[in-house]
Parts: structure tokens; C-alpha cells; sequence
């Protein structure tokens, strides 16, 4: 497992960009929202704690994760340097599971490919409710911290290219 012994929320301030005048926009997903708002905590959280102005940050909620790819065309067209998609996605008895996980990864990836905001995929995709908990403010920190971090990275990326 990739996050075993791995707390996400770890990681070196000194390395991270001056972000205080970046713009981000975080798409939310409502479904599984006990994990969708940990994650945008520790997203939100992060960017506050390196600099980025709260009016900087501009939230929208979408019913569930498929629905953030469409967000997340949208929220580019709102003058933001990055987008990060927040979702989660917990396994169930059918394939909807499988259909709904590669629909969002491949959506996101043509965002990303088409347009030239970036979009940061921050969808855990967990066999069970625990594992989701423990990745988004649990014993393997918040998957929205390192999020985050990668927006920032990726924003001073975009201005650099």
C-alpha cells in the first residue's frame, strides 16, 4: 500500500514556492462529504498556511465525483492559476466503483492535457470507509495537504514555463 507508514501531511516548507499571489480553485465533491470536507481542510489549510490569501481561493461544490471534471472545465474558465479537484470514491458491491474511478482519472487527465490550468486530482479511491478516513486527516495524514503542496509546485510551473 502506498501510504503505509506515510503521513501525506509531511512535507519540507522551505521547498515549497511563495504562493501569496496565486489564485486556486477547489471543486468539491458532496458525495462522502465527511471525507470530501477533511480533504478540503487540509487543501485549503495548506494554501492559507503557505501564503495564498483566503480571497484568493474560490470553492465550488458538484453532487459527486463525476461531476468534477465538469467543475473543474468550469473553474478554469475563472482566472485561477490552479484547480484542485476534491472527491472520493469508496468501493461498493458493483462496478460502478471501477467505472466512476477511470471516468474522473481520465477526465481530469484530458483537463489537464486540453487546457493550460492544471488540475490537480486529489480523488481517493478507497476499498473502505477507514481507508478513506485515514487519508484525509487520519493516521496517514490529509491527501488535501498534499494536493496543496502540488498546486502550489505546479502554479510556479505554469508561471515559469
Amino acid at each position: 500500500m502506498a501510504t503505509e507508514n506515510k503521513n501525506l501531511s509531511d512535507y519540507d516548507k522551505t521547498t515549497i514556492p511563495n504562493a501569496s499571489h496565486y489564485r486556486f480553485g477547489i471543486v468539491v465533491s458532496e458525495w462522502n462529504d465527511t471525507i470530501t470536507e477533511g480533504l478540503y481542510k487540509g487543501a485549503h489549510d495548506t494554501l492559507v498556511e503557505n501564503g495564498v490569501l483566503t480571497s484568493n481561493i474560490k470553492r465550488w461544490d458538484v453532487p459527486g465525483s463525476f461531476e468534477l471534471i465538469y467543475g473543474a472545465k468550469k473553474m478554469q474558465e475563472q482566472h485561477v492559476d490552479v484547480v484542485i479537484a476534491i472527491g472520493s470514491v469508496i468501493q461498493g458491491e458493483t462496478k460502478h466503483f471501477d467505472f466512476v474511478c477511470e471516468g474522473v482519472a481520465q477526465g481530469i487527465k484530458d483537463l489537464n492535457i486540453i487546457n493550460d490550468i492544471p488540475v490537480i486530482f486529489c480523488v481517493l479511491t478507497d476499498n473502505t470507509m477507514q481507508q478513506a478516513i485515514e487519508r484525509s486527516g487520519g493516521k496517514h495524514g490529509n491527501k488535501g495537504t498534499e494536493a496543496a503542496i502540488a498546486a502550489i509546485k505546479m502554479a510556479a510551473l505554469r508561471e515559469h514555463s
